[in-house]
């Protein structure tokens, strides 16, 4: 079980921050799911944890989702701005990996340039699109791994996958490569 999660702790904290757009968040969700994981599951197969975890997380993110909303709400009510604005993310990890293989200044412009684009749209996209994308393209989750950690369908998780990769190649068209679909 460390084993895997400590796999997976980065990738998880990836999805999370482009989820909240927040490094306390991100991190506090993760360390929910993996609790849970461990607490719930753990004399379970290697072979579950995977599906079980990105389902545990996902959850964990839409309850986060439930909390900010009626937080923002309480917040806009007595004339504070809502959580998140003008906050700064923090380093990003995905970046600081690109950024250790030193491509060359050249190389390294345009992967930067690349992340921050798709960071953006990512953090646009809805979502049960955001949570498709990800587990399928990033995690590599199949199909059904991914409707199981999702909690609907497959055929939803194929609508919500065509749907987020319409929209990144509309707004990434001058990045985007054609062996990503």
């Amino acid at each position: 079980m460390d084993s895997f999660l400590a796999g997976v702790e980065q990738r998880a904290y990836r999805l999370a921050l482009i989820a909240t757009s927040n490094r306390e968040d991100a991190l506090d969700i993760v360390q929910d799911a993996m609790l849970r994981l461990v607490k719930r599951y753990s004399e379970r197969g290697p072979d579950e944890w995977g599906p079980l975890f990105h389902r545990i997380l996902q959850s964990v993110i839409r309850d986060g989702y439930r909390r900010s909303r009626v937080r923002n709400r309480w917040r806009q009510f007595f004339g504070r701005p809502p959580e998140g604005d003008g906050e700064s993310p923090g380093e990003d990890p995905l970046e600081t990996r690109f950024a250790s293989a030193d491509p060359g200044p050249v190389v390294g412009l345009a992967q930067s340039q690349t992340i921050r684009e798709l960071d953006k749209v990512l953090h646009q996209l809805p979502l049960r699109q955001q949570q498709a994308f990800l587990l399928r393209q990033w995690e590599g989750l199949s199909v059904r791994q991914t409707a199981e950690a999702m909690g609907c369908s497959e055929g939803s998780v194929k609508t919500h996958l065509s749907r987020a990769v319409k929209v990144l190649r509309e707004q990434l068209k001058e990045y985007w490569l054609e062996s990503t679909t």
